[in-house]
């Protein structure tokens, strides 16, 4: 069975080097891309993929606008967040979200493959825990303190969620 996925990036060299990761497996096909949140959620529902790798910063609608909406709609397709962000603080809204995982596009060549693999396989995949297996937990590995202090768009992101600005992990 051929797995289906979308890719979701408003970069194309990320978009094209994301497929040439994927291409490596030959039971999953690059069916459609996106390059923006709006396009995202158009597609999805419509192309009903077993997976999206999502971008978290893009324009018109960001990665966490594109996950509440998309979950909202009630698809059924698996959203991995590959994102330049290493925030506790993100990762812990997208896991809220429902995501089944989040890369780092400084880890994506080593890790895409794994995560995806875990993901299909039912489990999760988020920074510092590695792959939990399906019906398992794992703790988020916590980034320094420095990085957790710093400001970045996370708080508008949570704002405009209307989630609570910050809370612990």
């Amino acid at each position: 069975m051929t797995r289906r996925i979308i890719v979701v990036d408003d970069h194309d060299v990320v978009r094209q080097g994301v497929r040439l990761i994927l291409k490596s497996r030959q039971d999953w096909a690059v069916i459609d891309e996106a390059s923006n949140g709006n396009e995202a959620v158009e597609k999805i529902p419509r192309l009903d993929p077993d997976l999206a790798v999502l971008d978290i910063s893009m324009p018109e609608k960001d990665g966490l606008e594109v996950i509440r909406d998309l979950k909202a709609l009630g698809t059924a397709t698996k959203i991995v967040v590959l994102s330049m962000h290493n925030s506790k603080e993100l990762i812990a809204a997208v896991r809220d979200l429902g995501a089944s995982g989040y890369i780092l596009k400084t880890n994506a060549a080593k890790d895409l493959i794994r995560a995806i693999d875990e993901i299909f396989a039912g489990g999760t995949f988020f920074p510092g825990a590695g792959a939990t297996p399906p019906g398992g937990t794992r703790d988020v590995k916590t980034p320094d303190a420095a990085d957790s202090e710093r400001k970045n768009p996370i708080t508008n992101w949570r704002l405009q969620l209307g989630l609570s600005p910050a809370f612990a992990v």
